[in-house]
């Protein structure tokens, strides 16, 4: 029997939400396509943020054929600045399928629409609510906070359970008729009123019957157990100038297309390991293994020098022996595992970029081309030592003097690389990191 605070609750947050809402681009039209390509850009993205990227988007691609027809570099580069790459790619996968299984339509099926490519339980929720009005839940994290803080549940909201609990009372509060308003009214008091850390209680709609505010825990709920910090990790990029006929240039790399930021473009960037790592390889190996990962650790040693020395108190020569360290570093490991020899010239300056799981500390340096070098041998070697260490490839690093003598005419750079000017950086897809320090450096030329 539903209780006078769940009536109270749906008829009080209805009343508020279509009095109150916010005039948003996707809310023009409930077209199930437009729904769903504006839920999947909201994915932990902030609205205002959304908003151009979601209008430029749907110009570019109005229709979910017309996404699914699109080369997928199109696509990434209407995305780019929005991160999450995965959605991008996924949306598209979602919409071909579309197209060859459902005639171009999104389908009006829950079965059928939570069996597309990137769609899980809230995307359909919010799909069947918002375009078809179908009586489902479309539970986010606002819908959980609200929720628990409201009814005063104190379990994780991180555990699947639990989870499962709030969608089953959220499809009860759900009034008839009205599936798609109330429930953007319920992510609309989660994002405007029933805030993380500063609840908006003495404005909030429902606020009369709020257990978690009777009972003085609305700062302390929703219970989530806390996620694991996203781990550090120096990288070490270059901004490679030309010469000739690519004065004026950089030479920029497109990623393997699986994994981090696939089929993006990049500078030219290594991961400076953590010195410890060679080191356990180093004890373990045997044989080639052996040899191998006592170059490499030589090859590091010096630069773990530097960093130390930079860990004490801060001076100026310690900071340039750092730089003048990592820039070593960097052109020795351009050369072991692209066979790209360059000459750093001077450190140009460094970035953070925060990923879901991984923060980027980005020193970025400037640097000459010099030529290609053949790359045959450096990546039997590399995997000779992990056969032989039972260590990850990512650990054993090949020092530069493996690499035998270039084999490719001087200046021409392999498939997966390619020299730009400003302009060509409207035609490629960069990480919001890359896009800064390209800007960056460009508007400093000016």
């Amino acid at each position: 029997m539903e209780s006078e605070a769940s009536r109270y609750f749906s008829i009080e947050l209805l009343k508020w939400y279509l009095a109150n809402k916010r005039v948003l681009p996707w809310r023009m039209n409930r077209d199930p396509y437009r729904v769903w390509v504006s839920e999947i850009m909201l994915q932990q993205t902030r609205v205002d943020t959304v908003i151009p990227y979601y209008e430029r988007f749907m110009e570019k691609f109005p229709t979910a054929a017309a996404l699914a027809e699109a080369p997928e570099p199109e696509v990434l580069k209407c995305w780019e600045g929005l991160g999450y790459y995965s959605r991008a790619r996924n949306l598209q996968a979602g919409a071909r399928e579309v197209l060859s299984l459902h005639g171009g339509i999104v389908p009006d099926d829950k079965e059928a629409v939570a069996a597309l490519r990137g769609v899980g339980p809230y995307t359909t929720g919010a799909i069947m609510s918002i375009a078809f009005n179908r009586p489902e839940p479309a539970v986010d994290g606002n819908v959980m906070r609200v929720l628990s803080r409201y009814f005063c549940l104190e379990e994780d909201i991180a555990k699947p359970s639990t989870r499962i609990g709030i969608e089953k009372l959220a499809a009860s509060l759900i009034p008839e008729g009205s599936a798609g308003d109330f429930n953007q009214a319920l992510m609309e008091l989660g994002a405007l009123v029933c805030t993380p850390k500063s609840p908006g209680c003495l404005t909030c709609p429902v606020m009369m019957h709020c257990e978690g505010r009777m009972a003085g825990k609305e700062h302390i709920l929703p219970i989530k157990t806390k996620a694991k910090p996203p781990r550090p990790e120096t990288r070490l990029a270059a901004i490679i100038t030309g010469s000739g006929a690519h004065e004026g240039k950089l030479l920029v790399r497109q990623r393997p297309e699986s994994g981090l930021l696939a089929q993006m473009w990049e500078l030219p960037h290594v991961l400076a390991l953590p010195w410890e790592g060679v080191g356990a390889a180093k004890r373990k190996g045997r044989g080639k293994a052996a040899a191998a990962a006592a170059i490499a650790s030589a090859e590091l040693e010096t630069a773990a020098a530097s960093i130390a020395e930079a860990a004490a108190p801060a001076s100026v020569g310690s900071l340039m022996d750092l730089h003048a360290a990592q820039a070593d570093y960097l052109s020795r490991m351009l050369s072991a595992e692209e066979g790209l020899l360059v000459r750093p010239t001077s450190w140009w300056g460094e970035t953070e970029h925060v990923f879901s799981h991984i923060v980027w500390d980005v020193q970025v340096f400037r640097a000459e081309f010099g030529f290609w070098q053949q790359q045959a041998g450096v990546d039997t070697a590399r995997e000779a030592a992990v056969a032989d260490a039972d260590v990850s490839a990512s650990t054993v690093q090949i020092a530069p003097q493996t690499a035998p003598a270039y084999g490719l005419p001087e200046g021409k750079a392999p498939a997966n690389y390619r020299w730009i000017g400003p302009e060509q950086m409207k035609e490629l897809a960069f990480p919001n990191v890359f896009v800064r320090i390209l800007r960056d450096y460009w508007q400093g030329l000016d």
